[in-house]
């Protein structure tokens, strides 16, 4: 390994051995699979800058696709000093914690509204955080005692989103979306974002928050929302946030 390498700010990728630069990709490209298809994969990774690249892993979808993982080197370098996540900036409180939190501040249960919105009917992730049965060993929202929980489920359009928010009296929408094609999660956001601020005072609005595997949790001003979860979170992580936020409302 390098000087700057061994610095700790300045790393490369790790394969065989410390430092090597080696890395595994996958994608798929639109062609029956053969050997020419196998070069076109090579051709590509060599692209991005893999080389030698070796194709590890070809395997045909279909008449007219293959998929591919290639195994190659690289000579770029990260400087972590430079890298930019969105950190957890409150602390994580257990089921107890919150309840007593929730029940000192508000003097009333927390309300909350989750769903699926659009064509998404995917509600694994929004039943993980909701569900008592949890994810991760965390029991979900409809565990807590303080806690009232709306799951409408999957393909909720936004207009019924906000209907049933407004309903319920909502101190928090929360909204999963795993549909990626053509940036359909964003588009989705946008306009549930926009939804709530035309039909709410903006002191009125309820928390919006959502969550997927594709979302840059650092695009949340973006997205017109107060907060993104990435994948992997956990029920705890997002009640202790309800609790932050709701808490630090009440007291201002």
């Amino acid at each position: 390994m390098n000087k700057q390498a061994s610095d700790g700010h300045i790393i490369r990728p790790y394969g065989d051995t410390t430092g090597d630069g080696m890395v595994q990709v996958s994608f798929t490209l639109p062609m029956p699979h053969s050997k020419v298809a196998e070069g076109a994969a090579a051709q590509l990774a060599n692209k991005m800058g893999i080389d030698p690249a070796m194709v590890v892993h070809a395997k045909a979808m279909g008449p007219d696709f293959t998929f591919f993982v290639v195994y190659g080197r690289v000579n770029h370098l990260v400087d972590v000093s430079k890298v930019e996540v969105v950190e957890r900036d409150y602390p994580l409180l257990s089921p107890k914690e919150a309840n007593a939190a929730i029940k000192r501040a508000l003097r009333r249960r927390l309300t909350v509204v989750g769903a699926c919105i659009g064509t998404d009917a995917h509600t694994v992730g929004i039943d993980a955080i909701l569900n008592i049965k949890g994810f991760a060993g965390e029991k979900g929202l409809e565990y807590y005692r303080e806690l009232k929980v709306v799951n409408l489920g999957a393909q909720v359009s936004v207009p019924q989103l906000v209907e049933r928010a407004r309903a319920e009296k909502a101190d928090a929408v929360l909204v999963s979306q795993v549909v990626t094609q053509r940036d359909a999660h964003l588009l989705n956001t946008r306009e549930m974002s926009a939804a709530f601020r035309e039909s709410y005072p903006a002191d009125k609005r309820p928390l919006l928050i959502v969550g997927g595997p594709r979302f840059d949790e650092g695009a949340a001003a973006d997205l017109g929302v107060d907060r993104v979860f990435g994948r992997g979170t956990t029920p705890g992580e997002v009640a202790s946030y309800l609790v932050h936020q709701l808490v630090e409302r009440k007291a201002s």
